[in-house]
C-alpha cells in the first residue's frame, strides 16, 4: 500500500509499504477522508507547539516513520478476533488516545484519561495511508446521514464537546468564545445546544464571523474594529460572562494571538466564572495569579472516548453543522503535502477547517 512517511521535519515521502497486520481486538480499515489537525501541521515543520519534542524523538529514533492523521473517516475492511459490534463496510472515526489498561487511571475505570497508552498518529500509524490498523475499542461508527467529510471531523468536534462539558454550562448562561476558527465555531454551537442563553463570538476575520452568525452565534465582535472587553461588558451590563472559551491563542512567533486573548477572557469573566483554554500557545505564558480570585481556568486535554458517540449524534441530528467550515478538498493521497501547507497557513489560504484529503470513495 502507499503511505506517507516522515524522514525529518519538512521531509515527507510517499512510500510503498506492507498493509498492516490484523491483531486480536483490532480492525483493518481503508482511509476515506483524512485531515491534518492544525497542531499536526505545525509539528510537521518542527515549530514550537505541544508534543513537538515527542515527534522530534520519534523521528530521530524511528525514521522513516508514519506520523499524524488521527482526524479521519475510514471504512472497515477486516475485523480481528474478539471484536464485537463492527463489521466490514462500517465507517468509523476514532479517539486518538488508546488506553494502556495498566496505569492507575485505567485500573480505576478512567481509561479516557490514560496518557500512558499509544497515540494514533504518533506511536501508531495514522490515516495518511491507504489502509490503517486500529484498536476497535477506540472506534465509533459513522451512521448514514453523516458523510465522510463530516466523519473526519468527529474527533476534533468531540474536543469541543469535551470543552463544553468541562465548563458545565447552566441554562441561561452567557458564553463568550474568543476565536471563531474551527474549534471556536464548534464550541459556540455545542454551547448553544447545551443550554447557553446567549453566545458571543470574537474574531478578527469578518468571513468567520459571518459563518458564526449563520451557525447560531447571537452576537459577533470584530476585534479589529472594537475592543472586545468593553463590548462584552456593555452587552452584559457590566457583569461579564459566566463561561468563556479561549480558542484563538497560539504561538505569537507564528503570527497568532499568543496569550493576549486569554487575558481578555479573564477581563470579561464575572466572579465564580470559568475559562476553558482550548487553544495551544506553544510557548510559556506569564500570568498574574491574583486575577484568578473567584475565577477558574481549565486547560483542556483531548476528548473522552465516551463522548464520541454523542458527537456523532450531534452531527446526525443536525444540531451541530460542520459543513460550512470545510473550505478545501483535495483529491488523492498524493495531495497530502498540500493539505499540510494549507493547514499550517490557514489565514493565507482563507481556510477554516483543515484541508481534507479524499483518499477513497
Amino acid at each position: 500500500m502507499k503511505a506517507w512517511r516522515w524522514y525529518d521535519f519538512g521531509d515527507m515521502r510517499l512510500d510503498e509499504i506492507p498493509v498492516p497486520e490484523l491483531k486480536h481486538g483490532w480492525v483493518i480499515a481503508k482511509t476515506k477522508v483524512v485531515q491534518p489537525s492544525v497542531t499536526e501541521a505545525i509539528r510537521a515543520l518542527g515549530l514550537p507547539t505541544l508534543g513537538v519534542k515527542t515527534i522530534r524523538k520519534l523521528i530521530a529514533e524511528r525514521a522513516p516513520i508514519q506520523l499524524f492523521g488521527h482526524e479521519f473517516c475510514a471504512e472497515v475492511v477486516e475485523v480481528g478476533d474478539g471484536v464485537k459490534g463492527l463489521k466490514a463496510g462500517d465507517r468509523v472515526a476514532a479517539s486518538s488516545y488508546v488506553p494502556c489498561h495498566e496505569c492507575p487511571l485505567c485500573l480505576t475505570g478512567q481509561q479516557h484519561r490514560c496518557r500512558r497508552g499509544p497515540v494514533i498518529g504518533r506511536h501508531l500509524p495514522g490515516a495518511f495511508a491507504e489502509y490503517l490498523a486500529l484498536p476497535a475499542e477506540t472506534l465509533v461508527k459513522i451512521p448514514q446521514g453523516v458523510d465522510d467529510h463530516e466523519g473526519a471531523i468527529v474527533q476534533p468536534l468531540s474536543g469541543a464537546v469535551t470543552a463544553v462539558a468541562t465548563a458545565k454550562i447552566e441554562m441561561g448562561d452567557t458564553v463568550a468564545v474568543f476565536g471563531q476558527g474551527v474549534m471556536g465555531l464548534y464550541c459556540a454551537q455545542v454551547a448553544k445546544v447545551s443550554g447557553a442563553r446567549r453566545v458571543i463570538g470574537v474574531d478578527v476575520r469578518e468571513e468567520t464571523l459571518s459563518i458564526a452568525k449563520k451557525l447560531g452565534v447571537d452576537v459577533t465582535i470584530n476585534a479589529k474594529n472594537e475592543d472586545p472587553v468593553s463590548s462584552i461588558l456593555e452587552i452584559t451590563n457590566g457583569s461579564g460572562v459566566e463561561v468563556a472559551f479561549e480558542c484563538a491563542g497560539g504561538s505569537a512567533e507564528q503570527g497568532l494571538a499568543g496569550s493576549s486573548t486569554l487575558i481578555q477572557t479573564i477581563e470579561v469573566m464575572r466572579d465564580y466564572g470559568k475559562i476553558v483554554q482550548v487553544a495551544l500557545f506553544g510557548q510559556p505564558v506569564e500570568l498574574d495569579t491574583d486575577v484568578f480570585r473567584q475565577k477558574s481556568l481549565v486547560y483542556l486535554f483531548p476528548e473522552a472516548p465516551g463522548r464520541l458517540a454523542y458527537t456523532v449524534d450531534l452531527l446526525a441530528s443536525k444540531r451541530v453543522s460542520v459543513k460550512p467550515t470545510i473550505t478545501h478538498l483535495l483529491e488523492g493521497l498524493e495531495k497530502t503535502p498540500e493539505a499540510f501547507e494549507i493547514t499550517s497557513n490557514k489565514a493565507s489560504y482563507q481556510a477554516i477547517n483543515p484541508a481534507q484529503v479524499v483518499i477513497s470513495r
